[in-house]
């Protein structure tokens, strides 16, 4: 539980329902695994699709998504640049859809996501907002239904393999985990991530997630109880089973961490 994940955090799901589409990004890499995805969402007999994440600005991708149409909403996760550099061009090839993020810098067409908004229409789908903010401060995942289907797209809120980063100063620990304790809730509900595979049970990865990071909190104590007093010093430590190449997003984690325990960082 402890070290390094890197397989999925809960069972990967072996079917989704009819409704749901993957469109995965070609922009493969040890932060965006296979690949960013992008879901189309479209109601059995809808006139028109929600899109949700349109990925890079990569011209086949998006241009792969827009033949997907007709189009009525794109959806954001949150504004991490694998999510959303995609998105005002794939806006333009849809006729000026309307893009909603809960950032405003993200939102183009239309009002900002809050949780004022709602149950917003998914065209024949309910999509109901779920604030998620930890990954970072603008995350929220959706609660997507149809008749007695439902899916939670999670963006990396929860990965479909592996572990999340806490993006130090913009995610914060504390949120994080309170999110998680949310998505615990969705047991036996399917989970749509940003990135890697869907997964059977959203609140048993919820659940995992939150068994890893409070054993991670462990290390992190034990750690700067042994004298570690910097967060590379901590990440020298306790990701000492990672590969140094990814010991830059691990020292967000950490400082994420420390933060949360209270400890001064130089």
């Amino acid at each position: 539980m402890t070290g390094h994940v890197t397989a999925p955090p809960a069972a990967p799901a072996d079917r989704l329902p009819q409704w749901v589409t993957l469109l995965r990004a070609p922009n493969p890499g040890p932060m965006t695994l296979e690949g960013t995805n992008t879901w189309l969402l479209r109601a059995p007999d809808a006139a028109r699709a929600v899109v949700v994440d349109p990925g890079p600005a990569d011209e086949g991708h998006l241009a792969a998504v827009a033949a997907s149409g007709p189009v009525g909403l794109v959806l954001i996760t949150h504004g991490h640049p694998d999510h959303t550099e995609g998105a005002p061009r794939l806006s333009d090839l849809l006729d000026g859809v309307p893009v909603l993020a809960v950032d405003p810098a993200h939102t183009l067409g239309g009002d900002p996501l809050t949780g004022a908004a709602g149950q917003l229409d998914g065209y024949g789908l309910g999509i109901d907002l779920i604030a998620t903010p930890g990954h970072t401060a603008d995350s929220v995942c959706l609660l997507v239904s149809y008749g007695t289907e439902r899916v939670v797209l999670t963006g990396d809120t929860i990965l479909g393999r592996g572990t999340t980063v806490v993006a130090h100063p913009d995610g914060h620990l504390g949120d994080y985990l309170t999110s998680l304790e949310r998505l615990s809730a969705y047991q036996g509900i399917p989970a749509l991530p940003g990135h890697g595979p869907a997964l059977a049970d959203c609140g048993a990865a919820a659940d995992f997630y939150l068994a890893h990071r409070r054993a991670r909190l462990d290390q992190v104590r034990a750690a700067v109880d042994a004298g570690a007093r910097t967060a590379p010093e901590v990440v020298a430590t306790v990701y000492a089973d990672v590969d140094r190449s990814l010991w830059w997003a691990a020292e967000w984690s950490v400082r994420a961490q420390l933060e949360y325990l209270g400890v001064e960082q130089p």
